[in-house]
């Protein structure tokens, strides 16, 4: 039996999202006209007239949103950021996206408009445009949504983190898993934490930005901080060690965390959902205010904060 089989049997809870993705990488070869294929938050294509980003993502209704939780609009825009982030963390900005729409047929023609509005709204932020998809039958709603988009320069890979370097990040952490904790518990306030739930502030002008000061490496926070930090760990076989002392908790944060009986850091270091960006950076790099330093590539793997392991998951697991 090859190497690259797993035992018959061997279910996606057993071996995880990452580890069928590397078991498909591996059977998947690439042709000339790609120029980064699997591994980053976006591929790298050859065109005639330079080089696409691509990358695309899903989003299951009772997995991912709940309409119950969050209008139509407000779940198109978060499907929509999903994409556009990944773009926004090779240091591009998307220039269009594909929408996938599978629906049970009693589904309000009403609602896919204002999904699609929602889609729309996210993407004239960056200036991309909705330019097309397909739509099929499902018994479980589900949203597909492909982003396209190009890069001034190499996109920054998850690869490219250095000893030495100096890791920031910048945008919002833990607000949109501090509203998720709110509406699993049946509440609706603090009303600012459901909102950043409901539509993420993605800071798309970042990517570009870190590319230009030189950015080593990048990546979304999709899935939480500590996680998504170990994948540029991974892939560029070092060590990052953050200062717990450097991240802001704001106010209603703390505020959920009383009231749930939780750290509050927890929400910042492994929630996912906000779209920030963390990037390493070479130490002598000027930062504006908006990029906080948070932390320290250092030989070695994993990620440590203050020197210590994290104590549980360190974000958002899909199997």
């Amino acid at each position: 039996m090859p190497a690259d089989i797993p035992p018959p049997g061997t279910t996606l809870a057993d071996i995880g999202e990452f580890g069928l993705l590397d078991l498909l990488a591996a059977r998947l070869p690439q042709g000339d006209d790609v120029l980064l294929g699997p591994g980053d938050d976006a591929a790298v294509v050859a065109v005639p007239h330079g080089r696409a980003l691509v990358c695309t993502d899903v989003l299951v209704d009772g997995r991912h949103f709940r309409r119950d939780w969050a209008g139509a609009a407000d779940i198109g825009r978060r499907a929509a950021a999903q994409s556009l982030s990944d773009v926004n963390a090779m240091g591009g900005r998307a220039t269009a996206v594909t929408v996938g729409l599978a629906a049970p047929p009693d589904l309000e023609v009403a609602w896919a408009l204002e999904m699609a509005d929602g889609i729309a709204e996210e993407c004239a932020l960056v200036g991309a445009s909705l330019v097309g998809g397909d739509l099929t039958r499902s018994d479980v709603l589900v949203i597909s949504v492909t982003g396209l988009g190009a890069a001034d320069g190499d996109p920054v890979r998850r690869s490219g983190a250095r000893p030495g370097d100096v890791v920031a990040v910048c945008g919002r952490l833990g607000w949109a898993a501090g509203g998720l904790a709110v509406l699993g518990r049946g509440f609706r306030s603090p009303r600012v934490l459901v909102e950043a739930y409901r539509r993420p502030a993605v800071p798309y002008a970042a990517g570009p930005e870190a590319l230009a000061l030189g950015a080593t490496a990048m990546v979304d926070v999709s899935d939480g901080l500590l996680a998504d930090l170990g994948h540029v760990a991974a892939a560029s076989g070092v060590a990052i060690d953050l200062r717990g002392a450097a991240f802001v908790v704001d106010e209603p944060l703390q505020a959920v965390g009383a009231a749930l009986g939780a750290d509050p850091l927890g929400f910042v270091l492994t929630g996912g959902d906000d779209h920030a960006l963390a990037a390493t950076f070479p130490a002598g790099v000027t930062l504006p205010d908006h990029w906080r330093p948070v932390g320290t590539v250092t030989a070695g793997q994993g990620v440590t904060v203050d020197g210590e392991p994290h104590d549980g998951q360190p974000g958002h697991r899909h199997f």
